[in-house]
């Protein structure tokens, strides 16, 4: 899909972080699009901006829907189909996702399901109701936001995150699966996985506001008030920013790449575990990886 302009796209996650900024990228190309989102405060944010890059005649539409809930999903299917009127749409950009749930063992099993189904069947809801009008356009394209957990299952040693890494896992693996499926019963669709490293969003505070009356999270406010510093800190420090991440996304699309890796981070860190699989959870790896990339990218 080397061009954007007249085409439709869908966004999921798309009041904040790279949802928005892919939004008003595809709008500025003159892409029509549908986001959803939890937060009707962020959309609105996120169709103003967009609105006002657009040219004549692309419409933005917002619709509150939470993805790991697949009634909610079908709704927004049908609200596309009504307010862009339309039986098709190009291009799927599966993004929505939280964090939490990190530990199997220990954590409710409420909250590991929670970010288990956001992050994975929030693509299975989305990539199910939208096949018929990806299928039905003339070309279409689906990208499904994976991460660096998705071939990483760790945030070091310190700290379990199964239920996010389970679920990118499962995404990058159902996205590699695509590849054939779609170009044996539908070739003329095609699709990417994406795995970012560390990019300046605010997923961490999203999944406090998602989590933050849970014990998953802490149940006292000095714990919330630290939990909070950590996620404007993680939005605030990032080596790659959202725009820039949005525009190596809709550059790979435009490119035709199946496999976006976004950040320096998630290309060494990429590196390394293919180098020596066996190392990956031993000791300080993945710091150790960082480490030696802060290191390479310092100024002489």
């Amino acid at each position: 899909m080397k061009d954007f302009s007249g085409k439709i796209a869908v966004v999921t996650g798309g009041g904040a972080g790279m949802g928005r900024e892919m939004t008003k990228q595809l709008a500025e190309a003159g892409c029509s699009v549908a986001i959803c989102d939890i937060s009707e405060e962020d959309m609105a944010g996120t169709v103003s901006a967009a609105e006002a890059l657009a040219p004549q005649g692309v419409r933005i539409t917002a619709f509150r829907a939470d993805v790991g809930k697949e009634d909610q999903v079908q709704a927004f299917a049908d609200h596309v189909r009504t307010a862009h009127e339309t039986d098709h749409i190009h291009l799927l950009i599966n993004n929505a996702g939280i964090g939490g749930g990190g530990s199997f063992v220990s954590d409710p099993r409420e909250s590991w399901e929670r970010t288990f189904n956001v992050c994975w069947y929030g693509v299975y809801y989305n990539a199910r109701a939208f096949m018929p009008m990806l299928i039905a356009a003339d070309e279409g394209h689906i990208v499904n936001v994976s991460s660096v957990n998705g071939f990483w299952a760790s945030l070091g040693p310190e700290t379990p995150h199964t239920a996010y890494s389970t679920a990118k896992f499962a995404v990058k693996g159902f996205t590699e699966a695509l590849i054939t499926d779609l170009r044996i019963n539908a070739p003329h669709v095609t699709a990417s996985v994406v795995m970012p490293g560390h990019i300046g969003t605010q997923i961490a505070l999203n999944t406090l506001r998602e989590f933050g009356d849970n014990s998953a999270i802490g149940g006292g406010n000095e714990e919330y008030e630290a939990a909070k510093a950590r996620g404007e800190m993680f939005r605030d420090n990032a080596i790659t920013s959202a725009p820039d991440a949005a525009k190596v996304i809709l550059d790979g699309v435009r490119a035709g790449q199946w496999r976006i890796l976004i950040g320096p981070d998630a290309a060494a860190l990429d590196e390394a575990v293919r180098a020596t699989p066996e190392a990956a959870y031993e000791g300080d790896f993945g710091m150790d990886v960082f480490a030696s990339l802060r290191e390479a990218v310092r100024p002489a």
